[in-house]
């Protein structure tokens, strides 16, 4: 095995951090890349003399927004900076995270992270996107963005195949070694994020279902499922919710 040097983006985010490891454990050097380690991807700030010698980019960053607007201002930023600062470095290809079928929304987060993949695919460094389901860890933040009136939590219907994030950036890791080729990745079966979070709720709390106001169609109708050539793998969501 050739060692390589790849840099992570959101590096401390829940599948960079796990792309880090598995990079780390199989004998890579990894570069992490966020703010607590003083690189921004939004401002430029030491992402140059972060990127010297790096081959490969996992770019796996979220920004701190839902918001369409905020999130596609974050995404195409962020993408402009790391081809542009990569490109200067000789990094010779990026791995995007993005969303198993983003290419349905015409609104909210999914047309930003669409948005995203536009832009990392548009610059001077080859690109490869790895479309993800949901992870089983978002279902907390859910949780926490649906919270009505003390005591009832709104979850959207969505028919989805959620994943690991460990699971996620080990795949993420793999890409970016050249071990494996992967364009689509969910978990082992399909779930209903609604009936996930009845089984994980506070005792005392409602779990209401909604309608997503503009892309309910996608949500509910299968848009969000894996196609037949993903690779699915990782936990159960038992088997995750045991091991946490």
């Amino acid at each position: 095995m050739t060692k390589q040097k790849i840099a992570v983006a959101g590096a401390t985010g829940r599948a960079g951090s796990h792309a880090v490891e598995a990079l780390e454990a199989a004998g890579h050097e990894a570069v992490r890349i966020s703010r607590s380690n003083g690189v921004d991807i939004i401002t430029g700030r030491g992402l140059a003399e972060a990127l010297e010698g790096v081959e490969v980019i996992v770019d796996a960053a979220t920004g701190p927004s839902p918001e369409e607007s905020a999130a596609t201002e974050f995404f195409t930023t962020a993408a402009a900076n790391l081809q542009r600062e990569g490109a200067g470095a000789g990094v010779k290809r990026i791995v995007v995270a993005s969303i198993v079928g983003v290419d349905h929304f015409t609104t909210g987060y999914g047309a930003a992270k669409l948005a995203h993949e536009k832009a990392s695919l548009a610059g001077p460094v080859p690109a490869t996107v790895v479309r993800i389901t949901q992870f089983y860890e978002l279902l907390e933040q859910m949780m926490l963005w649906g919270r009505r009136n003390g005591d009832v939590v709104e979850i959207p219907r969505m028919r989805t195949q959620p994943v690991a994030a460990k699971t996620a950036g080990e795949v993420l890791a793999d890409v970016a070694t050249g071990r494996r080729e992967v364009f689509e990745l969910g978990g082992p079966r399909e779930e209903s994020m609604v009936e996930l979070a009845k089984r994980v709720v506070p005792d005392g709390i409602r779990v209401q279902a909604i309608s997503h106001p503009s892309d309910g169609p996608n949500y509910e109708g299968g848009g969000m499922l894996p196609g037949p050539g993903a690779l699915l793998a990782g936990p159960t969501f038992d088997e995750w919710l045991t091991s946490h």
